[in-house]
């Protein structure tokens, strides 16, 4: 699991910061749930049951932190509902545009495109308080359930070395969509970036720490078998 900064110490009651935390729980408990609803539909497209299991796994991993983080919300006073409205649309588009056509796509979505996701995630958690932050790595933690992509892919590689192009691209694509969500999400909610400001995060820091979600987008998609 990725470390993740040391806890903000701002006050729970200041009411800008409780904003910005019902928006960062928010984004994060609707991700992990349209995360595990595309995957238990993606699952249909395994050619195996035994893959098929293993996609199911992980689609389940992503509901139980979308119920752990909706119980935490509700401990906070924070309506889930609420907190999850105001992504419903920019989360049915990007994964409308992101819709994968065949099996291999979806595994690349799921351990690329999610791995961005929880990346983003991970460094907003720096800017919580620690309770919050104790709840959010939890739900971030990148379990084993994932890891049975990795030889999938690199044997659909050896098979047909002409994939390793469509899938780089793919990959690439799913990775400025990404990174344009995260981006909105981070500029677009006021609250979201008051909170970056608010916790002493600077343009140039904001910058690194999109520079960093870059760098581990690199690292998925080498240990794929994919040129980034």
């Amino acid at each position: 699991m990725t470390d993740v900064p040391p806890a903000t110490t701002r006050p729970a009651d200041d009411a800008a910061y409780r904003g910005a935390l019902t928006d960062v729980l928010g984004v994060l408990a609707h991700g992990s749930l349209m995360a595990s609803l595309r995957m238990a539909a993606d699952a249909d497209l395994a050619p195996t049951l035994g893959l098929k299991t293993a996609m199911a796994q992980l689609a389940f991993a992503e509901f139980k932190a979308f119920s752990d983080l909706t119980n935490h919300m509700r401990g906070e006073g924070i309506d889930p509902q609420q907190a999850m409205a105001p992504f419903v649309v920019p989360f049915a588009a990007f994964h409308e545009r992101t819709r994968p056509s065949d099996w291999l796509e979806a595994l690349v979505k799921a351990y690329v495109g999610e791995g961005v996701a929880k990346d983003f995630y991970r460094e907003l958690a720096g800017f919580v308080d620690e309770r919050t932050m104790v709840a959010m790595t939890a739900a971030l933690d990148e379990s084993d359930e994932a890891e049975f992509i990795v030889p999938v892919v690199r044997a659909a590689l050896v098979t047909d070395p002409r994939t390793v192009g469509r899938l780089s691209l793919w990959g690439r694509r799913l990775m400025g969509e990404a990174l344009s969500q995260a981006q909105a999400v981070a500029v677009e909610r006021d609250a979201l970036a008051n909170l970056l400001v608010g916790g002493e995060a600077d343009l140039t820091q904001v910058g690194d720490m999109f520079a960093r979600l870059r760098e581990r987008h690199q690292e998925r998609m080498n240990r794929l078998g994919l040129s980034s």
